[in-house]
């Protein structure tokens, strides 16, 4: 387990801006989340740097962005109106419903701490049931996607068909997926909605294991880019009673989270599972035709399964960090510089001085210029302002002031550093230079 306390990561969270709870103005919602103008930045730099890594300097893979909404029989077809559930247990004493398999105590209710107060659980359906069209009955029935996966099954044939690519290759998809989760916790950890970032990977039946190990290597380069520690990330093999009923084999990337050792992502062998029962519901062929003329075969998948918000979870655990300056405890966020939703901050010594608000300005202007995500900042006294970009997570504080206007130190600015928070002058054309790598 993390030393990071859960309760100083929600609190930072929602004090500067990253993450709120969910329709909080009116009570809030259960297992909902929003994020502010900070979490959104750092949201994006996590998807966009899964993208650049599995997407855009892949020569293997594609692409696709699949309606939330499907048709009914996606659901039926994969299995997930029969068999996506979990058991649920009600309290005789106060109601409250729990899942049965989470429990510390099975035995003991955890909110109103009676026992022997559960009754039989019972399978619970996580997917949330929609009507599409004006009219209410079975045929007008879908669903909210539990994950985002079908949406790349019910492509494959068309990208197959349109693009033609050599086996092996994956198709990615980021985006929503919805679980009614009987009890969301831990934060952002469990919540009824999150953002998922997946990819199917065909290959030849014969070649899945080489693709499986070549998965779990590119899985450690990504952590290794979350900035997590690797003596936090722990591979598991799943017991074949604890696999997903699609699945031969399944590796599951732990971390030390604060809550405990918990699933990070997930590495699944699908088999043919998904296509042949598409093939099955559907009748349309799933076979895919080598271009040197040999069988035909129906691809076996290896999917590796990324959630952004238990990876946006695992990087704000290995980032926070206190320690204390001039006797008081800061509080920093040591945010790979790659991933902080600011770059640089630009602060002039004392914004009542029009001199050094003028030239600041100028140095606000030209790092802009170049990087997107730099921050003016003229509130408050330079120790606070330095205090709270510790606390967001920026590398760099730019500070123009009374040198920076005269002298043998004329056009040069402060520089300090979060993490350590030493400080040294810096010429300002040569900033670029040091911010942009």
């Amino acid at each position: 387990m993390s030393d990071t306390k859960l309760e100083d990561i929600v609190s930072l969270c929602k004090r500067r801006g990253f993450i709120f709870p969910g329709s909080d103005i009116y009570g809030g919602l259960s297992g909902t989340w929003d994020y502010g103008p900070l979490g959104v930045q750092l949201k994006k730099n996590i998807m966009n740097l899964w993208w650049k890594m599995f997407v855009d300097d892949a020569e293997d893979m594609l692409c696709v962005d699949a309606a939330i909404l499907m048709n009914q029989k996606v659901w039926h077809a994969s299995g997930h109106v029969d068999t996506f559930t979990d058991p649920l247990v009600e309290c005789s004493n106060c109601h409250a419903r729990h899942r049965a398999d989470k429990l510390d105590d099975p035995n003991k209710c955890p909110s109103c701490n009676k026992t022997d107060t559960f009754g039989e659980a019972r399978h619970f359906n996580m997917m949330f049931k929609t009507n599409v069209g004006p009219v209410d009955d079975e045929a007008s029935i879908s669903y909210l996607r539990p994950e985002t996966a079908q949406g790349i099954f019910t492509n494959y044939k068309n990208i197959v068909d349109s693009s033609y690519p050599d086996v092996p290759f994956g198709i990615a998809q980021q985006g929503k997926a919805f679980r009614n989760e009987i009890s969301p916790r831990d934060f952002i950890f469990r919540s009824r909605e999150f953002e998922q970032m997946e990819i199917e990977y065909f290959v030849h039946p014969d070649q899945w294991a080489t693709s499986f190990e070549l998965w779990i290597e590119r899985i450690h380069s990504w952590c290794d880019a979350l900035g997590l520690p690797s003596d936090s990330v722990h591979e598991l093999e799943v017991a074949e009673t604890d696999r997903a009923h699609y699945s031969k084999r399944t590796v599951d990337f732990e971390f030390d989270f604060p809550i405990g050792r918990e699933e990070l992502l997930g590495l699944a062998y699908r088999t043919d599972f998904d296509l042949q029962n598409i093939q099955r519901v559907s009748g349309k062929n799933m076979e895919y035709r080598p271009k040197d003329g040999s069988a035909p075969f129906v691809p076996h998948v290896i999917e590796p399964s990324f959630g952004v918000e238990r990876a946006l979870m695992a990087v704000l655990t290995s980032a926070y960090h206190e320690d204390e300056q001039n006797g008081e405890k800061r509080i920093y966020l040591a945010l790979p510089t790659h991933l902080a939703p600011i770059k640089v901050a630009v602060l002039p010594l004392a914004k009542n001085k029009p001199e050094l608000v003028a030239k600041a300005r100028e140095v606000y202007a030209m790092l802009k210029a170049e990087i997107s995500n730099v921050m003016w900042v003229d509130t408050g006294n330079i120790g606070k302002n330095y205090r709270k970009m510790d606390e967001i997570g920026v590398p760099y504080c730019v500070t123009v002031d009374f040198d920076t206007l005269e002298g043998e130190t004329v056009d040069t600015v402060t520089v300090r550093h979060r993490d350590t928070t030493e400080q040294k002058r810096v010429g300002i054309s040569d900033l670029t230079n040091i911010f942009v790598k």
